[in-house]
């Protein structure tokens, strides 16, 4: 018996329920960027990078979770409309009161002016509206890190930033206006009561564009469809599109699967599913792990992080990915699924070559398992980049040893930026295995990452540079956990591990 589907792309905007099906011969790999300036004419929503870098294209999508009401800023021009289905969708042009007055996050921008040529504005607007609802209830104005954060993903070519920040603040103090989310959550509910168990099958001009909803349903059409893309958070996928141009004739959309999207802890380890976005993912993570925290912010921008999986990053297998080097580290591994059933094996294993990963035909990445933390294991992860925020790594470097009676007794070191996959140092590792973790022992294990990496140069970083800062990496963690005069993790200056310590 074959599973319900539905044809039609429905969600919920400007008040009423908007409809897309394939007679209208609309791309699946559509963006929802171009649908909201070229169809639907709401064009206050602009296109800047059509990369999600530049947040001029800022919206914000609201969606069912276990029946519960979620709000999360994304970027409109890599998210492809078919992934609307059965959501909500809120862009500027909502902003708007009833009564013809501004939001107060419009009035505070006006009132600090913020807003300079005006080009990135809506998209500045849009963040600090996604702020502003999760502060709902709060009192005082947001503490400097999370406007930071919550602004990470817009760019201001004017360098407006400081009145942009001073409106932050002032919005809430400004009388508040809430947000009906009881309503909200009932029109989604009405939305999809007609057809809750069934998969979004859409296609047109050629293309197809399919989203189950169940474990069961996905490994099927990955059984049907091997050679499928799959799509999850688009943030990787969505620039083959924008700047390659490339056409995506069959993709496997894994965002409406409910098994994918949870996270649990159990015979000692934390297993998150593929479909948990980054934000949330790490969040769990780093109750856990809080040295992650600092990597954590610097992961991207919050509306990638919204949108991405970790899941999708682990999939990606990009070399220069920053969550594979601390999962190596710690021993992590991947789950498995497809038509041969579930499998697991450790993360670096999946890894073979650059883009080449070891898994067979259908499969896909089900959830990610990172151990639960032990005593004697002594972690930290690293990221060098040109910016602080928003910026891929040169090199990202991950530590996890266990240390005892001052000896190591179970060394792992992952980098990513400095082979063609994130990658464990293994003569470097079996030398330190049972040495005494002394200023000795380290000098030699920096001169050994020589011959565990061949770093190459390219517009990030050059060789010599990768291979520096990778030894200095090494360093700063000998620093931080040599027993004689042990360091909190971030005490070391980051911005020293480029130059040779004395």
């Amino acid at each position: 018996m074959s599973e319900p589907t539905h044809s039609t792309i429905r969600f919920y905007h400007r008040g009423a329920v908007q409809e897309v099906s394939g007679a209208t011969a609309t791309p699946t790999t559509r963006t929802v960027l171009q649908h909201l300036r070229e169809d639907l004419h709401c064009t206050g929503t602009k296109e800047g990078c059509a990369e999600g870098d530049c947040g001029a294209c800022t919206v914000v999508i609201g969606e069912l979770r276990d029946g519960e009401l979620a709000l999360r800023s994304v970027n409109s021009c890599i998210q492809f409309l078919p992934a609307l289905d059965g959501k909500a969708l809120f862009t500027v042009e909502d902003l708007k009161q009833p009564d013809e007055t501004l939001h107060p996050v419009q009035q505070a921008m006006v009132e600090c002016h913020g807003s300079q040529c005006g080009f990135c504005t809506p998209g500045f607007v849009m963040s600090l509206w996604d702020l502003y609802l999760r502060r709902e209830g709060c009192s005082g104005a947001p503490a400097r890190r999370e406007i930071d954060d919550a602004l990470s993903g817009n760019l201001c070519r004017c360098t407006g930033y400081r009145p942009i920040i001073d409106a932050a603040r002032r919005m809430g103090e400004l009388p508040p206006v809430r947000f009906d989310r009881a309503a909200l959550r009932q029109a989604l509910l009405d939305m999809q009561c007609n057809r809750r168990d069934s998969a979004l099958s859409y296609s047109a001009g050629g293309q197809q564009f399919h989203a189950p909803r169940t474990l069961a349903q996905l490994v099927a059409l990955c059984s049907a469809h091997p050679t499928a893309c799959l799509l999850s958070g688009s943030t990787d996928v969505g620039l083959w599109v924008t700047k390659q141009m490339r056409r995506l004739d069959n993709l496997i959309y894994l965002g409406e699967v409910e098994e994918l999207k949870g996270t649990r802890e159990a015979e000692g380890w934390l297993e998150i599913g593929a479909g948990v976005n980054l934000n949330d993912a790490y969040g769990a993570v780093v109750r856990h792990y809080p040295q992650l925290d600092e990597l954590w912010q610097r992961f991207a921008s919050l509306p990638v992080r919204n949108a991405g999986t970790l899941g999708g990053n682990i999939a990606n297998g990009s070399p220069i990915g920053d969550s594979a080097p601390w999962m190596i580290a710690l021993g992590s591994e991947v789950v498995l699924n497809g038509p041969l059933g579930r499998r697991s094996l450790p993360l670096e294993d999946f890894y073979l070559a650059y883009q080449k990963k070891a898994w067979q035909p259908g499969e896909f990445v089900e959830a990610m398992r990172v151990p639960l933390p032990r005593d004697d294991v002594a972690f930290r992860t690293y990221k060098l980049a040109k910016r602080f925020d928003q910026d891929i790594s040169a090199v990202c470097a991950a530590f996890g040893f266990k240390l005892a009676d001052g000896k190591v007794r179970d060394a792992r070191i992952a980098y990513g930026g400095m082979a063609a996959t994130s990658k464990r140092a293994a003569r470097t590792e079996a030398y330190l295995n049972g040495k005494p973790w002394n200023e000795d022992t380290l000098a030699e294990a920096m001169r050994l990452l020589a011959e565990d990496y061949q770093p190459m140069t390219d517009m990030r970083a050059t060789d010599a540079y990768r291979m520096k800062t990778a030894q200095n990496l090494l360093r700063r963690f000998w620093l931080e956990t040599r027993g004689e005069s042990p360091l909190p993790a971030g005490e070391i200056n980051a911005f020293a591990v480029g130059k040779e310590f004395a």
